[in-house]
């Protein structure tokens, strides 16, 4: 007898490509009321709803962390910021003032173009159950808070890294990876499993694969494996006629001795 299947799996039909019999379904997830959050992330989902409802299938990112120790260039990284104090603070205990609204607005504008994210939005998802934590970066020397992260956080399982927000005219370089380098250390310290730093489809994205410990979900299992993720980043930017499973160079070059089927029933 088929075990129970663990969530709610639903099949939404995107575009086709009838003449190289290609059907494409994205799979979403609804959790059983038995289920946290972390049930869904460690099967490879990431929430498409800040209320934690509803929850897509897709290439993310994580980092276990008992395998984390900072490589020499996330040490670099670290050094950059040896005037910045870190604090992490529950949602409930954080004040979202006028201030902070303008400050991650006015980044916002600036990194994902003007609107994308309204003030209005940025309400909904400072008072949504996806935000439990949040991490303020504050320059030690002016006393200036120059960064926030929105963080959920579901102890010990997991962090998930979801919304940064940082000073673009703060002097040291490199502040966005910094701050993500101390969240995944500080989670560390916590005594966090995985923390979960989203989706990786392109090489710009490629960033968050820089610590020790990190897998990234290929559709069916976890692969530890950044030349796999770099071929199916390089694949999308080609002309693409067949099934990724139905190409045999895929197969040969990272499954040799066959797939690692999902362990998902259905029926």
């Amino acid at each position: 007898m088929k075990e129970p299947v663990p969530m709610k799996l639903f099949f939404s039909e995107y575009k086709s490509d009838y003449e190289h019999y290609i059907f494409p379904y994205s799979i979403w997830a609804v959790p059983e009321s038995h289920e946290t959050p972390a049930d869904l992330f460690s099967r490879g989902f990431l929430p498409n709803s800040p209320n934690l409802d509803r929850f897509y299938l897709c290439r993310n990112i994580r980092v276990v962390l008992d395998k984390y120790q900072p490589s020499s260039e996330n040490r670099r990284i670290l050094r950059k910021g040896g005037e910045i104090a870190i604090k992490l603070v529950p949602r409930s205990d954080f004040d979202f003032t006028r201030q902070w609204r303008e400050f991650c607005k006015n980044y916002a504008d600036a990194k994902f173009g003007q609107d994308v994210m309204s003030y209005e939005r940025l309400d909904r998802l400072m008072s949504s159950p996806i935000i439990s934590h949040l991490v303020i970066f504050t320059d030690k020397t002016s006393g200036k808070e120059i960064g926030l992260v929105m963080l959920y956080l579901q102890k010990p399982a997991m962090a998930f890294y979801y919304y940064a927000f940082y000073d673009l005219q703060f002097p040291a370089d490199h502040l966005g990876m910094y701050m993500m380098t101390v969240v995944v250390g500080l989670m560390k310290e916590y005594g966090i499993e995985n923390i979960y730093l989203g989706s990786c489809y392109s090489r710009s994205a490629l960033y968050k694969t820089q610590f020790p410990g990190m897998q990234f979900f290929n559709g069916n299992t976890w692969s530890e494996n950044i030349t796999e993720l770099k071929y199916l980043i390089d694949r999308e930017n080609g002309v693409i006629t067949r099934h990724l499973l139905e190409n045999e160079e895929y197969r040969q070059l990272y499954y040799p001795d066959g797939l690692v089927g999902s362990n998902f029933l259905v029926g």
